[in-house]
């Protein structure tokens, strides 16, 4: 009795550790696809490719950029984007450090990374759907960073501006 036992836990130990590596290998696949992804979506938008860039977008999605007022869905991010990138002039950001994480099901991730871009270091993040067996952005937002040592430096900068918005914020 104590021989299986001793055999049903070993089994079930090898189990557990085959079907974790099976799930993490699983996923790494879809971690490279994601990543081509997001670096391509970044391509598209150097290159001013207006298609290609929101083509990486699901069709109810939504964009939300570093000022406090700018949350869009994708009609209206396609509308405010089409003359700079009519002009050629967009964004240019190459990720840096990229993390992504999925669902249970792997149908749904959601990532970060830092980027270089010509406001230095940002924050992209977001979540992105597996649809018809490509990866789309459902949400995508765009943060700049602030380094601790001059973040009363930059909240002095940006108070005067960001206390009407606070008052209309909290008036609604």
């Amino acid at each position: 009795m104590k021989n299986v036992i001793t055999y049903t836990l070993i089994l079930f130990l090898w189990s557990s550790a085959v079907l974790s590596a099976q799930s993490k290998k699983g996923f790494e696949k879809e971690k490279a696809e994601i990543s081509a992804m997001l670096d391509a979506f970044n391509v598209a938008a150097a290159k001013a490719d207006y298609n290609t860039y929101f083509n990486y977008f699901a069709d109810e999605s939504t964009f939300i950029g570093t000022d406090a007022t700018e949350i869009w869905d994708k009609k209206a991010f396609m509308i405010w984007a089409k003359p700079h990138f009519d002009k050629k002039k967009t964004w240019n950001f190459t990720s840096l450090k990229r993390n992504i994480y999925f669902s249970k099901d792997g149908k749904l991730a959601w990532f970060d990374e830092l980027l270089d871009t010509q406001m230095k270091i940002c924050r992209g993040s977001g979540v992105v759907e597996n649809i018809n067996g490509s990866w789309k952005v459902k949400q995508y937002v765009l943060s700049m960073t602030v380094p601790n040592e001059v973040v009363d430096k930059v909240v002095a900068e940006k108070t005067a501006l960001e206390d009407i918005l606070l008052q209309q914020l909290k008036t609604k």
